[in-house]
């Protein structure tokens, strides 16, 4: 004991919040390797594992490839694992190693990220095992295309390195939480990389586990999560600050039919707040698809209201 705090001693500030978060989230990082139904390898990717009775959250991108997955854990571990559902929308998925007693992660809240915080990323680049890259929060509330063509809305922009192998892994605070799911590297530039933030995961891996599908509504539009003025605030006697800016109107759509309009601010759904995409989301519930709903929103600094009646996705 009296050895492990002399070295901790010798560690800086930086340093040491580096090296104790990834004591606590690294044993639950682990390596896939996705295999076609002949077993042929078809992939490599990371996890994390969020529960001691194995489910796993990965990349839909790394899960897709697989018939079956072989995990490698940290502490040399090897298990099958089979995909409990994927959801390309959001670039997540979630697999199920067999077994029980598993080391997992704990979940914090990507809500309450700031530009500038120190981020930790762990995976298995290139096939490293359990590499560590750390850095900062660049920018919050990306917005990041997928393969499929779909936008990912309220993604963290990191300069934690990342290379092939990351993605799936997790992205952790200074207190070994997990705040994101490593996503994408931008081709071409440098320290320009992706999270999914944990709030939109865990709400994905719920549904994951409970349907093996994502189920919910859509507008067909894209936004990023905003703060209000308070003077804005004070003059719609509103308490929460978030809201979502309309950045695109898709063609076809109920936010087309309904005349909603680049830059819109969203309010409100039903009467209940908006207060970022992730919120947003949610409100959208597969319950809610063709059912008319009404939309507050704050436009050119005047209040309106609209009706539209989200689509199935």
């Amino acid at each position: 004991m009296l050895e492990a705090e002399a070295i901790d001693a010798d560690l800086d500030p930086y340093s040491r919040f580096v090296s104790e978060s990834v004591e606590r989230v690294g044993p639950a990082v682990a390596g896939i390797e996705a295999r076609s139904a002949s077993g042929r390898a078809r992939g490599t990717g990371s996890g994390v594992i969020y529960t001691p009775d194995g489910y796993l959250l990965t990349n839909s991108h790394v899960a897709q490839r697989a018939d079956t997955a072989m995990v490698s854990l940290s502490d040399g571990r090897t298990c099958a694992a089979v995909r409990v559902g994927d959801d390309p929308a959001t670039d997540l998925a979630v697999l199920r190693l067999s077994g029980s007693g598993f080391p997992h992660a704990t979940f914090g809240s990507s809500a309450r990220l700031r530009v500038g915080q120190l981020v930790i990323a762990v995976g298995n680049p290139l096939g490293y095992q359990a590499t560590v890259t750390a850095g900062i929060v660049s920018a919050l509330g990306r917005t990041l295309r997928t393969a499929s063509g779909r936008l990912i809305e309220s993604v963290i922009q990191t300069d934690a390195p990342l290379n092939p192998g990351n993605s799936g892994g997790p992205l952790a605070d200074t207190a070994g939480r997990v705040i994101g799911i490593n996503t994408a590297v931008a081709g071409g530039a440098q320290g320009i990389c992706f999270a999914i933030g944990i709030d939109t995961a865990v709400e994905v891996a719920y549904q994951l586990m409970r349907h093996g599908r994502v189920r919910r509504s859509r507008l067909k539009l894209a936004g990023q999560t905003i703060a209000l003025d308070r003077r804005v605030l004070r003059a719609l006697e509103r308490s929460e600050s978030g809201a979502v800016m309309v950045s695109e109107v898709f063609a076809g759509g109920p936010a087309e039919r309904a005349g909603l309009e680049e830059g819109d601010l969203l309010l409100e759904l039903d009467g209940e707040s908006i207060t970022g995409v992730d919120r947003l989301h949610r409100l959208l519930s597969a319950e809610r698809a063709g059912r008319e709903v009404a939309i507050r929103l704050l436009r050119r600094g005047k209040s309106h209201s609209v009706t539209l009646t989200p689509e199935a996705d």
